[in-house]
């Protein structure tokens, strides 16, 4: 069987400074040990219930967060940025999807770095009318090819919302909690091994069951998304399908939810140009 597991920063434990974030920042170092740790034992929990091949995508900022040197030997390691389908690049095929150190959207209270998928540039993203983090982005993705997500570590918040009301199915194993955009409070990391590997087992036990599901959205797919600025919706409208809404926001529809990140990932690179040319 085939695992994916997307990894991204924000949401792991001990994580809370913008200096854990970045290549040159001071703690960047701290982060890429604890996200390779954390993956580490996720992927033997998973190998040793039954996977015999798990795909790690690497998943925040330029995407080479994860020290390769330090990993099982059966892991294929996904890096680099920008990449097709970004954070879940070569998930088709999969058996089951995991998501660790994922956070809660832009805008939600008592959560660290609370954004959606680009904290420079995007205020919120809807697919059909609902309100998405990147966990239900990238679940909607997923399930469009039959891939259910089974476990998800990361911000309290963000498993007390969208994982508990969407993906019910899917166990939460919470890393952090999170009394304000630049604080959290985290287990110690020896019973955080101990929750992701009675995490994985419970998981995997569902899967079994049946009792996993792919999460779908209606296709046609309908997307809005509000930028920061304005600017980055006048470079969006550039786009014959793209309609602006207001000063902000631009609305448009794709056949496929594929289709659909595919477009929103080259607004967000075309916002990054955009803000890129009027800070330099």
């Amino acid at each position: 069987m085939r695992a994916f597991i997307s990894l991204d920063l924000e949401g792991l434990p001990y994580i809370v400074s913008r200096e854990h974030l970045f290549v040159k920042g001071a703690l960047y170092p701290e982060a890429r040990r604890i996200a390779t740790e954390i993956v580490k034992v996720t992927a033997e929990a998973l190998h040793e219930n039954g996977f015999d091949e798990i795909i790690v995508a690497d998943s925040h900022g330029p995407m080479v967060n994860i020290l390769p040197e330090d990993t099982p030997d059966y892991i294929e390691l996904v890096r680099g940025f920008p990449r097709p389908l970004s954070m879940v690049a070569f998930a088709k095929g999969s058996d089951a999807a995991l998501f660790l150190g994922y956070h809660a959207k832009a805008g939600t209270a008592y959560a660290t770095f609370d954004h959606t998928y680009s904290g420079a540039s995007i205020d919120s993203l809807e697919i059909n009318g609902v309100e998405v983090s990147e966990f239900l982005l990238n679940a909607y993705l997923l399930g469009s090819w039959g891939i259910p997500v089974i476990l998800v570590g990361g911000d309290k918040k963000l498993i007390e919302t969208d994982v508990k009301t969407f993906t019910p199915w899917a166990v939460g194993v919470p890393f952090k909690e999170s009394p304000s955009r630049y604080a959290a409070k985290s287990p110690g990391m020896r019973r955080i091994k101990a929750m992701l590997r009675e995490g994985v087992i419970e998981a995997v036990e569902r899967l079994k069951k049946g009792e996993a599901k792919p999460l779908v959205t209606k296709e046609p797919v309908h997307v809005r998304v509000r930028f920061l600025r304005s600017d980055m919706a006048d470079t969006a409208e550039l786009l014959p399908f793209v309609k602006r809404i207001n000063g902000k926001t631009v609305e448009f529809e794709t056949k496929t939810v594929e289709e659909a990140y595919k477009v929103f990932e080259l607004l967000t690179l075309a916002a990054a140009g955009v803000n890129a040319i009027v800070t330099r």
